[in-house]
């Protein structure tokens, strides 16, 4: 098949002008997207509630229409859900991404219409193809097969025309049938939802395949490349793929990751970052050399930054595009073909470019924990603790928690240090409370958890009376308003603290 290359990468890079036509008028493709996005909706409950019909510029827009999260729309999606029609979108729609929830529920629904399937998830497919092909014209790509390795794929139905699963499962049920011939492993393997059995028959099904790339979240990813070496005997995954030449992954920091896959796959292949989320594609990596993300203007989705100092804040100011700095943090706040307007997603965003307009992501808008794509934030984890105290009889004066990442003999896990007022009479039953309620309380977390296929039980540690307050004096912040951050997605904390435990 080796010998199609050339005329798949001239046909891939046919595409070029249309990225470098909206990727020069940037701000121009915004202004578009935002009119096209108001006049679709204008007739909508929502769109007549906020008169879209009054809109005409970006000012009035802001000054019109507040900023919200998940639980101000969730009264409208919860309505689009049993089938109620133009509501905040003018077509109708039968798919909903589930995803990791907020602080008052276990999982959101994210409104997944026609519109944004094909102008902005496929669409940005596309485009990421389009540039590798320009960075790498002689490319063997799409002579191979596409490894996606997703998240849990269960699709589930509301009624018989409403249906909702994880991002990467409404992708796949929906993607045109010429994409199976370039990806593994078919679709009913690709949709289970038991990821022990999952994982054993991806590797079946994949050790013999030609798999010339791989995209997932990097901790599934390590999950099947260390069983694939198990099966296979070899060292290096190459030895089993051995045109294997691309991973593409998002979702988690890829840093303590990077050297694992290095050392697993024995080559040099290339790895690309895409921002993709179940409220939309946001950005890729133009180039691996490049760590900046180009950012998808014309891909149905307009975009609004908001400071992260102005989040929390009554009417919280944002810049459109052509008002961002290089290496600010922004809150990334959007309005889509699916119906969200002025939605903020929760991540916060630098630019490391503005010609073009390139990005980061810099982390979430609150503590969290999101190193294997269980997006743990601190309300789970006070209510965590709260049920395991209740459970045990302890009493926690405070604690933090931050991630293990995966080695070469155990998978990864969260670390907790825990100063106890009043110690359970048995730790190891606290911490079974613990992640039982954790489980309860984040659907993410509890699939990660899964007979512990990509997270082990959490380590837990008790700490000595005081060793958090002779922490934050030695950081010149005791007393006041000082607090321990409960939760980091690193642990440059929690090594400190536990220094002072010694």
């Amino acid at each position: 098949m080796k010998f199609l290359s050339p005329a798949i990468s001239k046909l891939a890079r046919l595409r070029l002008w249309l990225i470098e036509l909206w990727t020069a008028e940037p701000v121009a493709a915004q202004r578009e997207v935002l009119q096209d996005l108001i006049t679709a909706a204008q007739y909508t409950e929502f769109g007549r509630q906020y008169k879209f019909n009054l809109l005409f510029s970006l000012k009035t827009f802001k000054s019109t229409v507040p900023v919200h999260e998940y639980d101000d729309l969730k009264p409208y999606i919860e309505r689009m859900m049993q089938g109620e029609e133009n509501i905040l979108w003018n077509t109708p729609i039968s798919w909903f991404a589930k995803s990791s929830g907020t602080t008052s529920d276990k999982s959101k629904f994210i409104p997944i219409s026609q519109e944004s399937l094909e102008e902005n998830h496929y669409q940005g497919a596309k485009d990421v193809l389009t540039m590798y092909y320009k960075n790498f014209p002689d490319s063997d790509l799409l002579t191979g097969k596409g490894l996606v390795i997703g998240g849990s794929h269960q699709v589930n139905k509301v009624n018989e025309d409403i249906q909702y699963g994880d991002l990467s499962a409404v992708l796949m049920q929906n993607s045109p049938v010429w994409s199976n011939w370039i990806r593994t492993p078919e679709l009913s393997i690709a949709l289970m939802d038991e990821w022990e059995s999952k994982i054993e028959q991806l590797a079946a099904a994949t050790i013999h395949e030609d798999v010339s790339s791989m995209s997932g979240v990097p901790t599934w990813t390590l999950v099947l490349i260390k069983r694939l070496l198990e099966i296979s005997g070899k060292e290096y995954l190459h030895e089993v793929w051995p045109n294997l030449e691309l991973y593409i992954h998002g979702g988690v920091s890829f840093v303590p990751y990077k050297e694992q896959f290095r050392k697993l796959i024995g080559k040099e292949i290339n790895y690309l970052e895409m921002y993709n989320a179940s409220e939309g594609f946001f950005a890729a990596q133009e180039n691996p050399d490049d760590e900046g993300m180009l950012l998808f203007t014309a891909h149905g989705i307009f975009y609004e930054f908001m400071p992260v100092e102005e989040y929390g804040k009554k009417f919280p100011d944002t810049v459109g595009l052509d008002k961002v700095k290089i290496n600010k943090n922004y809150a990334l706040v959007i309005s889509t073909t699916g119906g969200l307007w002025r939605y903020i997603v929760g991540d916060t965003v630098k630019f490391t470019s503005v010609n073009p307009y390139k990005l980061k992501v810099s982390g979430r808008l609150k503590h969290y924990i999101n190193a294997f794509g269980e997006e743990i934030i601190v309300d789970n984890t006070d209510r965590a603790v709260s049920i395991a105290c209740e459970k045990t009889g302890a009493v926690v004066n405070d604690y933090t928690a931050a991630p293990v990442y995966f080695s070469d003999n155990s998978n990864g896990a969260h670390e907790w240090l825990v100063e106890f007022e009043k110690e359970p009479s048995d730790l190891g039953l606290f911490t079974f409370e613990l992640d039982t309620a954790l489980k309860s309380l984040n659907s993410d977390y509890e699939a990660k958890r899964y007979k512990d296929i990509a997270l082990r039980m959490p380590v837990l540690h008790s700490l000595k009376k005081g060793v958090f307050s002779a922490w934050l004096k030695s950081k010149g912040k005791l007393g006041g308003q000082h607090k321990i951050p409960r939760l980091s997605n690193d642990r440059d904390f929690l090594t400190e603290i536990l220094a002072f435990n010694e």
